[in-house]
């Protein structure tokens, strides 16, 4: 029954999402090249937000939790598990005064209305994953901006999302580039959970009534010891990921 109420709902879903990011590809143009950085920042930040309330068609809610102290004006990489990319619009939103920029696959980088505008232009980074060398170089890119500019870059080190919740192992190598070219950077773990339930039935119909959680821990000081560090992380990430909740 819940399935075939959700055939409804995802068309009205994806009528909204689909004019958000028509809607604002000419904003974030129109931002990013009359006023700036700055107001081309704040346009993603507003067009996340009203990504989020598309999915209210879905039932989707949304807690996201961040009693945390986090310095403003300072590095940060934020690291979290990944369920799907509906992960992306909350971090936006909420982060938002961070600066938040991500590190994509490259077919993300051309023919999504927004999203593509936004990955070329507003500081994140597309990786190629079948050519090591190419990402390697982006990632450490990424690192430098940070540490430049005092932004954030956002890093899914599972590489891929998890299909039901259960987390995947770490893959380090991008986490220690960045590590490495934004020494000062503070890391920033956050644990997501129920977004894998908005494609629990594959990209269409989607799923509905998902509540969707994300737990932002103490930030962490990079000591130099980059795989105790990493270690670290992973544990504090994933020791509150609830799969059968």
């Amino acid at each position: 029954m819940q399935k075939l109420l959700s055939y409804p709902l995802t068309f009205l879903f994806f009528i909204s999402f689909g004019l958000m990011l028509l809607i604002f590809h000419p904003i974030q143009w129109i931002c990013f090249n009359l006023f700036g950085y700055n107001a081309h920042k704040g346009s993603v930040a507003i067009l996340n937000r009203f990504l989020m309330l598309s999915t209210n068609f879905l039932g989707t809610r949304y807690s996201f939790v961040n009693n945390q102290n986090i310095p403003i004006g300072k590095p940060l990489i934020i690291v979290c598990n990944h369920q799907s990319m509906y992960d992306i619009p909350p971090i936006i939103w909420h982060m938002r005064k961070y600066h938040p920029k991500f590190v994509s696959k490259k077919e993300l980088g051309k023919g999504i209305p927004s999203v593509s505008y936004n990955l070329k232009h507003g500081g994140s980074v597309l990786i190629d994953r079948k050519d090591g060398k190419q990402a390697i170089m982006e990632i450490g890119k990424l690192g430098s901006y940070i540490e430049k500019h005092n932004r954030s870059a956002v890093i899914f080190p599972e590489g891929t999302r998890s299909r039901d919740g259960n987390p995947k192992p770490f893959k380090p190598m991008g986490l220690k580039i960045l590590l490495k070219k934004a020494p000062s950077a503070l890391v920033v773990p956050i644990t997501i959970n129920n977004s894998w339930k908005l494609l629990r039935y594959g990209k269409f119909p989607m799923g509905i009534g998902a509540y969707l959680k994300f737990k932002v821990h103490s930030p962490l000081e990079n000591n130099g010891n980059v795989d105790e560090l990493i270690t670290k992380i992973e544990e504090q990430i994933t020791k509150d990921i609830i799969v059968n909740e």
